[in-house]
């Protein structure tokens, strides 16, 4: 079937100028993308299919190319967009970040920070680098690792400190495993970090773990 044979107000396009993108399923928002079917399928039902064979959007996002170019319904030229959208993502909420004259709140880093590293496959450590007023000076990935960790050496953020002389930093990492409870070796990280930049009078403002759901922010929970 296609989807100009469905009702109106079961097409994702019309549901979406009716209703607005934040209704729409992630089958429906993938077809809009996708735009046209193959071997007698819809849109709709090739999302559906390359959904439920790659275990869901995140999963369909950190997909390696070579494997992703492979999936039925894809192809270079749709996987190619879709890492447009995600850039252009990404950058929307760096935008953002940028436009605020000061961060009031680690929180108003939060969104970036998930942006950025939510959908890599493997594990990465990002610092934001602050001034005195806590505005932005820099965004670094400084370390990056595989599905089972990155190991983040200190003496290299505090070298990066100085470089930019920050007065203060955010740190965050993600779990590709979707899960962002922290592990005891974050713990024991931020511990490190934190004394680590306190020997040069600079504040771990805080420290975000990125998974599946909401970022988990260790400062909320008062480990920093």
């Amino acid at each position: 079937m296609r989807l100009s044979e469905l009702p109106a107000h079961e097409r994702p396009r019309e549901r979406l100028l009716a209703l607005g993108a934040h209704v729409l399923a992630d089958a429906e928002l993938l077809a809009i993308f996708l735009r046209t079917g193959m071997g007698g399928d819809c849109a709709l039902g090739v999302a559906r299919r390359l959904l439920k064979y790659t275990g869901g959007l995140r999963a369909l996002l950190q997909h390696p190319q070579a494997a992703a170019l492979a999936l039925p319904g894809l192809g270079p030229a749709r996987w190619a967009q879709l890492q447009a959208a995600l850039e252009l993502a990404r950058r929307s909420a760096g935008d953002a970040l940028a436009e605020k004259q000061t961060i009031s709140s680690p929180r108003d880093s939060a969104a970036y920070l998930r942006a950025w590293l939510a959908p890599l496959p493997y594990e990465a450590f990002v610092v934001l680098f602050l001034d005195q007023r806590h505005r932005v000076l820099v965004a670094e990935e400084l370390f990056r690792g595989t599905l089972n960790g990155t190991s983040v050496h200190p003496r290299e953020v505090v070298r990066r400190v100085l470089t930019h002389n920050a007065a203060a930093v955010i740190v965050a990492h993600n779990h590709p495993s979707g899960d962002s409870e922290p592990s005891s070796p974050d713990l024991a990280l931020t511990r490190l970090l934190r004394d680590a930049l306190a020997l040069i009078d600079v504040r771990l403002l805080d420290h975000f773990i990125i998974g599946a759901g909401e970022p988990t922010s260790l400062a909320e929970r008062g480990l920093i």
